[in-house]
Order: structure tokens, then C-alpha cells, then sequence
């Protein structure tokens, strides 16, 4: 039994070997696409919290420095 199983074997190393590359290949592929979807969704997060803080940043620079320019800007209507 076993003497038949070790003649199968080295006359289909090469057949396994093959197919265990492709297999190997096949889960490279599937693990690169996976991974760029995950960095994906970090650059869209990434993208999402630099517009949110740009806007904070612009909204600081147009903020009024006290109560004199605040009721200006409200009599002007531009707050």
C-alpha cells in the first residue's frame, strides 16, 4: 500500500507541485485585492478628516476676535 502511495507520489510530484502553486497564486491575489480595498477605505477616511479639519481651520480664521467684530459681522449679516 504504501509502496504504491510513494510510486504515485514522485511520478505526480511535479502535478502537485503545479497545482499547489497555483493554489499559492490564486490566494496571493485574492489577499493583494482585499488589502487595496482596505487601504482604499483609509484614504477615503484619511480624505473625509482633512476636509473636516481644513473647514475647522478656515472657520477659526474667519471667527470673529471679539464682541465688537461679532456684532458687526451679525449687523452686516455675513455671520
Amino acid at each position: 500500500m504504501f509502496a504504491f502511495l510513494g510510486n504515485w507520489f514522485t511520478s505526480n510530484a511535479l502535478r502537485l507541485i503545479g497545482w499547489g502553486t497555483v493554489a499559492l497564486s490564486v490566494l496571493v491575489v485574492l489577499f493583494g485585492a482585499r488589502q487595496s480595498g482596505k487601504n482604499a477605505e483609509r484614504y477615503d477616511q484619511l480624505k473625509k478628516i482633512v476636509e473636516i479639519k481644513d473647514a475647522q481651520l478656515r472657520a477659526t480664521l474667519t471667527a470673529p476676535r471679539n464682541r465688537g467684530e461679532l456684532v458687526n459681522q451679525l449687523h452686516d449679516g455675513k455671520f
